[in-house]
């Protein structure tokens, strides 16, 4: 059966609630401007385009047809345009991609992704991306990727004032990364169609080896992720939330199934899936107030 076709879609439409919240509550945080200024003031958008040209592969259809094939794919499913480009970096052992440029998007998946992952896998890692372009998240992904750097320039121009600030920008900021993944994973699902995709992706992800791949694994896997929606993270005190989100860049995969299955199960992927009008839904997250330390 084709896949279906989001002409017009807006990111609204599948933007996690938390991701939501935890963006308001970042843009509200008083030392945002200075740390986006230092950005760009030291053309961290620029370097980080230059590292990827010059040290990775551009991808074609005549090198890579693979990864091509899927990309392009994804971008039509999910409606961007005009198609970035694609690069392909070494192997790093365990699965990874990337997307960076605020004015010319480009996005990067290694070798591993490449070889380990089937086509169908790849629209959902490409949908995960593609989310992190459509929604404009760009900037604040680049921002947390130098943000120890960024932090000795500000405590060293403001005589020690800044870096204070911007301690407390980077928890709020790495919160928010955590959150827009689980947006990340429903974009990743609209481009392949199929949760059970969607899930070995994510396994994929965790580092299992696909020859470990199997109906019992696999759910096993899932009642795992099922069993984790029911922990109360209120429970879990304000030191813990800020170690374990200070990890942002590990997989999570386990919570991360754990919501995209309640996005499922709830019924509002199937709604997305039938619904015609795709360009327009009201986004109320920013009139209200996201405690990022004692809520989700």
């Amino acid at each position: 059966m084709p896949r279906k076709i989001f002409v017009g879609l807006n990111t609204v439409r599948f933007q996690h609630p938390f991701d939501q919240k935890a963006l308001a509550a970042l843009n509200k945080m008083p030392g945002l401007p200075l740390v986006l200024k230092k950005v760009n003031e030291y053309g961290i958008d620029r370097l980080l385009r230059m590292q990827i040209i010059g040290g990775e592969f551009r991808v074609t259809p005549q090198n890579f047809p693979k990864l091509d094939g899927a990309f392009a794919e994804s971008c039509e499913i999910i409606d961007l345009t005009p198609k970035p480009e694609l690069y392909l970096f070494r192997g790093t052992g365990h699965i990874q991609t990337n997307a960076v440029g605020v004015e010319k998007p480009m996005v990067s998946v290694n070798l591993e992704a490449m070889e380990w992952y089937s086509h169908d896998e790849l629209l959902f890692a490409f949908g995960c991306e593609i989310a992190r372009i459509k929604s404009k998240y760009i900037a604040y992904q680049q921002m947390a990727n130098v943000m120890p750097l960024l932090k000795n320039i500000i405590n060293s121009t403001t005589f020690g004032l800044g870096g204070l600030a911007a301690s407390g920008i980077e928890v709020a900021l790495f919160n928010w990364i955590m959150m827009s993944k689980f947006t990340g994973d429903r974009a990743g699902l609209l481009a392949c169609q199929d949760i059970n995709i969607a899930i070995t992706a994510l396994m994929k992800l965790a580092g299992l080896p696909s020859e470990y791949l199997n109906a019992n694994t696999i759910a096993d896997f899932q009642a795992q992720a099922r069993e984790f929606s029911t922990i109360t993270f209120d429970n879990l005190d304000q030191v813990t939330k800020i170690l374990s989100f200070m990890e942002y860049k590990f997989p999570w995969a386990v919570m991360r199934t754990s919501e995209l299955l309640k996005w499922v199960d709830s019924g509002e992927y199937d709604k997305l899936m039938q619904a015609e009008n795709l360009e327009y839904t009201e986004n109320t997250a920013d009139s209200e107030d996201w405690q990022f330390m004692s809520s989700w």
